[in-house]
């Protein structure tokens, strides 16, 4: 049977889809929250020890999966200065693959639009 994904399902399978890239990257998980509206998603390091909170967001068509809330970045990002670590933001679009204004299907095929980690600079404002 076939039934419309929820926001946590969708959320889920952005997070997969980015938790791939980490590991393929060499990233070492230190956290994992996979809670709807929790942040971050991942919080990794690289072979240097750097801390790296990563901010994974699922998109439906027609929002663009690159733009992000700029007010509650700020706010983000100082969290992230006060704990000497770095913030990579992954918006991850997903839409059907037959008719971009339904929604995605469990067990579906469905278009991925995914630019990969995107560095939000800490230090600029």
């Amino acid at each position: 049977m076939t039934r419309i994904l929820t926001k946590q399902e969708l959320h889920n399978l952005a997070m997969n889809i980015v938790g791939e890239e980490l590991e393929k990257k060499g990233f070492e998980f230190i956290a994992i929250n996979s809670t709807l509206g929790k942040h971050p998603q991942f919080v990794c390091i690289d072979k240097s020890n750097q801390r790296y909170f990563v901010l994974v967001k699922a998109v439906s068509y027609p929002d663009n999966p690159h733009n992000y809330d700029i007010i509650w970045m700020e706010s983000f990002k100082k969290h992230a200065i006060e704990q000497e670590a770095k913030v990579f933001y992954a918006g991850v679009g997903l839409q059907n693959s037959e008719n971009p204004n339904k929604p995605l299907l469990l067990n579906e095929e469905y278009i991925l639009e995914y630019a990969g980690l995107q560095i939000i600079e800490t230090h600029l404002n």
